[in-house]
């Protein structure tokens, strides 16, 4: 039967790959959390202690203290016990000082091949203390051959994977069942305490090598938040730049390479002079900026208020203040210095003669700041073609301002508004 004519047929073969698809992604995420466990599981058991654990950098000079008298001690045990035992008479004598010292430097030894996770030089050098161990048994030494062994499987669970610790420990397990006179409820207690001492140590080495590790990844995010901040200065030192030179250098190159072709076609002397007047005045504003820009970026410059007053001034703009006043951030009060400076430019350039109002407010979470004005005069010529400038969504330089509050996490916006032009910036602050 057609499945098309047949939608019954249709909606259950639908229904069966549906469950079949859902059954087989099913499986498959069932499968990768069993291979995720089985992995976590392994690297548990085989793993080996981080390298911070395994140092004995940053532990206490007491604990150190205490450890050396304890081997210290048991070093005399060991040597003792096998003089008392009268296993090591006449010719045997200077094996107990021997298998000693090569016990010594078996351990030291070992030490280094497991900071270095070398599991089967480890391993070998385990074999050689429990064999000195058995050697000492085999003598009639049994209690220095118990006090090696215990060691050693302490030194196994402490150092080596878990895998490989406990397999030492149930080797050894042999000997303190062959030792203790008890038998095998007195080897159980043994192998318990050997265990719990390995493990507590092996505990007690990670959570001070955990402990390195997060200090060293603390440094280093310190190291990259440093990084960060220089590269986001020199950003910010760079825009400063851009945004005081760049504007006032252009300019002035054009005015002064128009009155150079000028004076090559022999132009009038007093346009000119016209031009280079007024590249002279661009290079002075542009100086003035250049030592706002630089005191802004020492931190040293006059509230935003009264720099808004004195550019005001120049336009006869009205500007109005409101809300608490307070410090602002650097970047901040910059943004409202360069909109401010950049939309008083336009109206020049675009509506000269035109009535601007400046409202600046202090909010609770941000400032703003708004730049209205009246629009070019009604004179036959005065258009000013605000609806050009709207169009293209900013004046000259203004979509730099638009990218600078972006970046501050605030909004620039620029339009047409009646007969005029306004600018609104909103920056948390």
């Amino acid at each position: 039967m057609d499945e098309k004519r047949d939608p019954g047929l249709a909606c259950a073969v639908a229904g069966a790959s549906a469950s079949t698809s859902a059954s087989t992604r099913t499986g498959k995420g069932e499968r990768a959390r069993a291979d995720k466990k089985r992995t976590r599981g392994a690297s548990f058991w085989r793993s080996w202690p981080s390298r911070e654990a395994l140092t004995r950098v940053g532990v206490p000079r007491g604990r150190i203290v205490l450890d050396h008298t304890m081997l210290a001690g048991l070093s005399v045990l060991v040597v003792a016990g096998c003089y008392t035992s009268g296993a090591f008479d006449g010719w045997y004598t200077p094996l107990p000082p021997l298998g000693f010292g090569l016990c010594v430097v078996a351990a030291l030894r070992y030490h280094h091949t497991t900071l270095d996770h070398r599991l089967a030089a480890s391993l070998g050098l385990l074999a050689v203390i429990a064999l000195c161990g058995l050697g000492a048994y085999a003598a009639g030494a049994p209690t220095p051959a118990t006090v090696i062994w215990i060691v050693s499987s302490i030194m196994a669970m402490e150092r080596l994977p878990l895998h490989a610790g406990l397999a030492t420990v149930v080797v050894l397990g042999a000997g303190f069942v062959e030792t203790d006179e008890t038998g095998i409820i007195g080897a159980g207690l043994t192998t318990a305490a050997v265990l719990l001492a390995g493990y507590s140590l092996r505990l007690d080495a990670e959570a001070r090598g955990a402990g390195f590790q997060l200090l060293a990844q603390e440094r280093l995010a310190r190291e990259a938040e440093a990084a960060s901040a220089a590269l986001a200065e020199r950003a910010r030192i760079a825009r400063e730049i851009h945004d005081v030179l760049a504007h006032s250098l252009s300019a002035q190159m054009v005015h002064l390479e128009v009155a150079r072709l000028q004076i090559e076609a022999g132009a009038d002397r007093s346009e000119i002079l016209k031009l280079v007047t007024s590249a002279r005045s661009m290079a002075r504003e542009g100086l003035a900026e250049t030592r706002h820009a630089l005191s802004a970026l020492r931190g040293d410059m006059v509230p935003v208020e009264e720099y808004l007053r004195e550019l005001a001034r120049e336009d006869r703009a009205e500007v109005d203040v409101t809300g608490e006043r307070r410090d602002l951030p650097a970047e901040a009060s910059q943004a409202v210095r360069r909109v401010a400076q950049e939309a008083l430019t336009n109206v020049r350039k675009h509506a000269p003669g035109a009535r601007t109002r400046i409202r600046f407010a202090y909010g609770t979470d941000e400032i703003s700041l708004e730049i209205r004005d009246s629009g070019p005069p009604r004179t036959v010529g005065g258009a000013r073609g605000a609806e050009e400038l709207g169009a293209s969504g900013s004046g000259y330089g203004l979509l730099g301002m638009r990218e600078r509050a972006e970046l501050l996490g605030g909004s620039l916006d620029a339009g047409p508004d009646g007969p005029g032009f306004t600018v609104r910036l909103r920056v948390p602050a």
